[in-house]
This record gives structure tokens, C-alpha cells and sequence, in this order.
């Protein structure tokens, strides 16, 4: 089983390629997630080992609300643990996975005798603790630190853990998780399904884009999202430029109620997998932004589909994220420090009056991809994982 919570598009490319290998698969994800998803219904040319299993909950989901989101959490983690239970995978891989929603899917895997990997996307309890620290003073610790307990007592009941990055093993190792028990595979994107394509295409005709210079944002934008960024580059830009935001979120709320004064911002939902690389392809920028908080334990997945686009990139973020790192070290675009509202805009800027450097950063970002985004390889990591942990039982 690979259990993805948020049903991102990489995680479908990888049950699709593990079935390929012969593996029984059943991906799950949480249907009433929503944040951007993949293709994460059976198509024609799939193996007939895959199969995908949309799980719901009867109620709306709410990340506002901190009680009702965590009651949402544990009901969710309680109809995955029912899968569990009927369905006997011998290996459960789950990840993008609230802390709550962890709990009863690993309970569930170790009753069943089955091995679990706890795919570290970020690290929810760290998350919880800094942000709700912040909203809620006193409150606000305490309930981090109960996840804190939680997270760090998953991972060490876990079989294996799977980093997306090298600096997430100075947590584990702080909570004294075995090294042997720790891999790293840092993420990628689903390149097979964003090709470079033209900007002038059918979705930016039917969204009737204008003729001017496009900046896009297109993902999550939450509370480690800062959209005063996206405000403040709004304001910096005069007609027929645009900056098209493509979210849903807190942050997007808050877009969508500022009085702009001038038609440079457009607020879009999300748009369908399908069109998704139409959408990337339409910019000449393409931006993200993440706090310095939320930057030490997330990196934001959506840059990684970005450098497939072709397009530069400018991403607000602290300079040691990994996907900071992998913007910087290719050339694929510019960062700033995520307080430094002047220097994301200007390093904006720069790409506007730069059509060059544009088509330079771009292609860089996209050789990066087409070296780095290969999905065998990927799908090689996890099988050595799996055959690891699974003579381990042997033994």
C-alpha cells in the first residue's frame, strides 16, 4: 500500500512504476484533501496490479478549525487502518501523512504483521509546534509537544524511515532513530507528464490570459505561505503584465479579499492534473514561496514541478532548503529570503526585463529534470528498501 494523504502526482507515478515491477499495488489517498492531485484514477495503459482507492470522510475537512481538522485526522487515519485490515498489504508506505492520521494506519500495519515506512515529507509535529506556538502562546507548545511525542514514537515503532532530504536526519538522529533505519530519496516530479510546450496554448485561451508578461503561482498556499509576497508583486506590475495566482488556502482567502486597485491579479481555484502543464507552460515566471519557519522541516514539491516547465524560477525561501539549493546550484532561477518582500520582487523584475536570462534558467531547470526526475531509478530506491526490511523478517 502507498498511502499519499495529499494524492500528489509524483506518488501516483511511483505506484505506477512499482506495478510495473510486479508489484501488487493499492495506492490510497484522501479524497477530501484539497490541495493539488494527480492521476489517481486507473487508466487504460496501467497495470493490472494497480489499483486506486479514494478515501473520504462524512463530513467537510477544515485546516482552519484546529479541533474539528484534528477529529477529520483521526477519522480519516480510522477508515485507512479498516483498508488495512481487508486488504493485508505486506508493506505499508505512507507519507504527506498528519501525525493524528499516522497514529491508527501504523497500529493497523504492525497488528497485521505487515512492514511500515514512514515517508518523511516534513515533519508535521515541528510544523504544529512553530505555527501554533506563534497563534497560541502557551496552548499552542503543549499541542506541539503532544505531537512531537507522537511523531518521534512512530518513527521509532516504524521499519523503515524515507527522508526527502539529508537535513532531516538531524531530527531523527536527535531522537535516536538508528541511522541503518533511515534512507534518503528526495523527491522529484512527475516528468514524464510536463513537457516543455508552447505559452500560447488552449488553456491560456480559455482562460483569455492577457498578451503581456504572466507570473504564475500554482499550488497549496497555507499558513507557511506568506501571500503578502504575491501581494506586494501584484502591486509592482502595470497592465497587460499579470500575476496569476492558481491556489486554494488561508493564504488564498486572504489574496482574494485585498482591494488591488488595478487589474495586474488573478485568483484561479486549482485546475485539473490534465491541464496542468498547459497552466506552467502559459508563465514566463514561475514563483513559490515558503516562511523561514515552514522552510527548515517542508520543501515545497511544487518548485520540483517547476523545473520541468522550462520556465525560471523565483522562490522565496530560507537559503538552506533543498529545493533553494537545487534553484541556486543549476542555475534554474533566484532566491530571497522569505521577510525580504523587495528583494522576491526585484528578483522578479530582473526576469521580466531579461527575456535571455528567462530562457537560460529555464532550460536549465529543465535539463536538471530530465537527469535527475527518473522514475526507474526512483522506483529502484524504494525496491531495495523494501527487500531490506522484508528479510529482516526473514531472519
Amino acid at each position: 500500500m502507498v498511502h499519499d494523504y495529499a494524492g500528489h502526482p509524483f506518488t501516483a507515478e511511483l505506484s505506477r512504476e512499482l506495478a510495473r515491477n510486479g508489484y501488487i499495488v493499492h495506492h490510497v489517498f484522501f479524497a477530501g484533501d484539497k490541495g493539488p492531485k494527480g492521476k489517481n484514477l486507473h487508466e487504460a495503459h496501467d497495470p493490472d496490479l494497480l489499483s486506486f482507492h479514494a478515501i473520504d470522510i462524512d463530513r467537510d475537512y477544515s485546516k482552519t478549525n484546529l479541533f474539528a481538522r484534528r477529529s477529520c485526522d483521526i477519522e480519516y487515519g480510522n477508515k485507512i487502518a479498516t483498508l488495512i485490515e481487508e486488504l493485508r498489504p505486506d508493506i505499508v508506505l505512507s507519507g504527506n501523512t498528519p501525525t493524528e492520521t499516522q497514529e491508527p494506519i501504523l497500529r493497523a500495519t504492525k497488528k497485521h504483521a505487515a512492514k511500515f515506512i514512514f515517508w518523511c515529507q516534513d515533519f508535521y509535529s515541528i510544523a504544529a509546534k512553530e505555527i501554533l506556538s506563534k497563534k497560541i502562546p502557551v496552548l499552542g507548545a503543549m499541542i506541539g509537544n503532544y505531537y512531537t511525542h507522537l511523531e518521534k514514537r512512530q518513527m521509532r515503532n516504524s521499519d523503515h524511515i524515507v527522508h526527502i532530504t539529508e537535513a532531516f536526519r538531524q531530527q531523527t538522529d536527535e531522537w535516536g532513530i538508528p541511522a541503518e533505519n533511515v534512507s534518503v530519496i528526495p523527491n522529484w516530479a512527475a516528468i514524464s507528464a510536463i513537457s516543455v510546450r508552447d505559452r500560447e496554448n488552449s488553456w491560456s485561451a480559455a482562460q483569455q490570459l492577457s498578451a503581456g508578461r504572466r507570473i504564475i503561482y500554482s499550488g497549496t498556499l497555507a499558513l507557511k505561505h506568506n501571500p503578502r509576497l504575491l501581494m506586494a508583486l501584484a502591486k509592482s506590475i502595470d497592465p497587460p503584465d499579470e500575476l496569476i495566482v492558481i491556489a486554494n488556502g488561508v493564504g488564498m482567502e486572504w489574496l482574494r479579499e485585498q482591494k488591488l486597485g488595478k487589474p495586474t491579479l488573478r485568483c484561479l481555484s486549482l485546475q485539473p492534473i490534465e491541464v496542468f502543464e498547459d497552466v506552467l507552460a502559459s508563465s514566463d515566471v514561475l514563483v513559490a514561496v515558503i516562511e523561514e519557519d515552514a522552510g527548515r522541516f517542508s520543501v515545497p514539491s511544487k518548485v520540483l514541478s517547476y523545473l520541468c516547465a522550462g520556465r525560471p524560477i523565483v522562490l522565496a525561501a530560507p537559503a538552506d532548503n533543498l529545493a533553494a539549493k537545487i534553484v541556486a546550484e543549476t542555475g534554474a532561477g533566484l532566491i530571497s529570503e522569505p521577510a525580504d518582500i523587495n528583494a522576491f520582487v526585484q528578483s522578479v523584475q530582473s526576469y521580466l526585463k531579461n527575456p535571455e536570462d528567462r530562457r537560460a534558467s529555464g532550460l536549465a531547470g529543465r535539463i536538471y529534470a530530465e537527469e535527475t526526475f527518473q522514475i526507474d531509478s526512483v522506483a529502484r530506491s524504494f525496491d531495495s528498501i523494501f527487500s531490506k526490511i522484508l528479510e529482516k523478517s526473514v531472519m
